[in-house]
Formats: C-alpha cells, sequence, structure tokens
C-alpha cells in the first residue's frame, strides 16, 4: 500500500454554528456546539487513510482528555500514532464558528503543538519509508522545515499547505514539490489577486502548484506543462471545515499511486465535496469506496 508520512499538528476543534457570523464587538446566538478531532496535520492524515494509503502521524498531543481522544481518533481512522508524542499541558485547540453558508472563522491555539520544533529519533526513519510527506505550517516552523529536508534527502514528495498563511524561507521552498494554497494563501504569499497570477508567481519557487478555488475547483501549474483547471462537483455546503485538508490528503494518495494528474485532481475534488456536505472536520472525511462513488457518478 502507499505510505504517507505526516508532520503536523492535532487540535481539538471546539466548534459553534450559527446563522450569520458576528462582526466585531457583536453578540450572536448560536445554535449548536461540538469538539470534533482536527488539526491540519491529523485532518490530512485521517483524509489519506480514508482514501486508501497506510499513514503514521508525526506530532503532540497534550496529556489531557482532548490528546488522549485525538490519538483514538486518529487510531480508529487507521493511523499510527506510534510517532505522536504526548507532552505535559494542554492539546491544541481550535476554535470555529460555522454560519448556515457553511463559511467558517478559525482561531488556532496551538498548545502541545508548539513543542513539535524538531524531529526526534526514528522521525526521519518514518519520512525514509514514505511515498510522500505531508506539511502544514500550525508546527513551529522550524520543523517544518526540518522535516522537509530529511524527505528531500529520502527522495520522498514533499506537499506543503502553507496554512496559517506566513512567509516561507527559501530553505522550505527548496525542498518543496508541490506547494497547494487556497485562494486566500495565495494571495497572501504572493500579492497577485488573480489565481492564475499567484500561481505562475509560485510555480517559480516551487515545481508544482495547486491552488484550491473551493466550490470552484482547483488550479494546477506544473513547470513545463500546460495548466490544468479542474471543476468541483457542484454540492450544497453545508461546512467546509476540513474539506482542503480532504482534498490534500486524497490527492496526496492518487498521486502516489501514480494516477494522471487530473484524474487525481478530480478524485481529490470528489473527496473535498463529500466532506463539504456534512458537519465537521475529520468526521466529514470520505472512505475510500464513498470517493471512487463520487468520481465515477
Amino acid at each position: 500500500m502507499t505510505h504517507i508520512a505526516v508532520l503536523g499538528s492535532t487540535n481539538m476543534d471546539l466548534v459553534t454554528y450559527v446563522t450569520k457570523a458576528p462582526q466585531r464587538g457583536e453578540t450572536v446566538t448560536g445554535r449548536e456546539f461540538r469538539t470534533i478531532p482536527g488539526g491540519k496535520g491529523a485532518n490530512q492524515a485521517i483524509a489519506a487513510a480514508r482514501a486508501g494509503a497506510t499513514v503514521t502521524m508525526i506530532g503532540a498531543v497534550g496529556n489531557d482528555a482532548f490528546g488522549v481522544r485525538l490519538r483514538d481518533t486518529l487510531e480508529h481512522s487507521g493511523v499510527d500514532t506510534d510517532f505522536l508524542r504526548t507532552v505535559e499541558g494542554q492539546s491544541g485547540t481550535a476554535h470555529i464558528v460555522v454560519d448556515d453558508e457553511g463559511g467558517n472563522s478559525i482561531v488556532v491555539v496551538p498548545g502541545a503543538n508548539g513543542t513539535v520544533d524538531h524531529l526526534v529519533p526514528g522521525d526521519e526513519g518514518v519520512l525514509a519509508s514514505a511515498d510522500a510527506l505531508l506539511l502544514q505550517l500550525e508546527i513551529p516552523l522550524a520543523a517544518v522545515v526540518t522535516g522537509a529536508q530529511a524527505a528531500r534527502r529520502h527522495g520522498v514528495r514533499t506537499v506543503l499547505t502553507p496554512a496559517p498563511a506566513q512567509p516561507l524561507p527559501p530553505e522550505l521552498l527548496a525542498a518543496t514539490d508541490l506547494l497547494v494554497p487556497n485562494e486566500y494563501e495565495a494571495v497572501t504569499l504572493t500579492g497577485r489577486t488573480d489565481p492564475r497570477e499567484a500561481a505562475a508567481a509560485l510555480l517559480e519557487l516551487v515545481p508544482e502548484v495547486v491552488v484550491t478555488l473551493g466550490a470552484t475547483g482547483c488550479l494546477y501549474l506544473a513547470r513545463g506543462a500546460e495548466p490544468l483547471v479542474v471543476p468541483a462537483p457542484q454540492v450544497k455546503a453545508v461546512d467546509s471545515t476540513g474539506a482542503g485538508d480532504t482534498f490534500v490528503g486524497a490527492l496526496a494518495v492518487a498521486l502516489a499511486e501514480e494516477k494522471p494528474v487530473r484524474e487525481a485532481l478530480s478524485w481529490a475534488a470528489a473527496a473535498a465535496a463529500l466532506s463539504v456536505q456534512r458537519e465537521g472536520a475529520s468526521a466529514s472525511m470520505p472512505y475510500r469506496p464513498e470517493i471512487d462513488a463520487q468520481y465515477t457518478a
């Protein structure tokens, strides 16, 4: 089976559902509250595992009740947690407001994720054995850079989701094979408001770029190849939280299985379309038979 390694965050998502998100200084009444395991790293790990890969999670949780539940959720989805550390203190949390149109706003408190600032013995061996390494920016940047460079040394494909958006150091870009920002992140990284222009600017920094465009689909650029625009299935969104991570996890699996790029992008878009029709992040992520059915429908 395809082996995906994930170096990243685990958070407990504290999700409030509202008709309309509050403006600054405004108080609104929510209709529901849930605690849902998440974090961009854990989300991508679960998405990849449910899409059919063997997945190993590298990161940290706290020695609190959230940490126990986060580890259990990963394991229940088939993710190997032998390299998920337990540290003193609180697990990471994400405070999320979801409106009736499926949009969200998020505040992340790193907690235990802040301790993942380096690789520990055994981590590099996991990276070396993987077909791809998935990275995000919810752990200290030093660990992201170190992980990417280790993967590069072993010829392992690196897939970076630049979220939360922040300047990317040259040494990280030099070790990144595929960069997957959303529209906002692409604009923030390049200052270009047009997605094509933003993707073209990013392509000067890394060999491949996918800009996700929400309900519109995605834009793919690679050096020496024609751009691809791949539409997303048209569905009614209930909650978009975790959709981007679902897309990345599924895409990494499809590419590692050597699916043609357009097919891989469409398959990943099908996975994301399924996820937005359900509430929650990790809870919404589809299994491979569902993705195959959505893709072939």
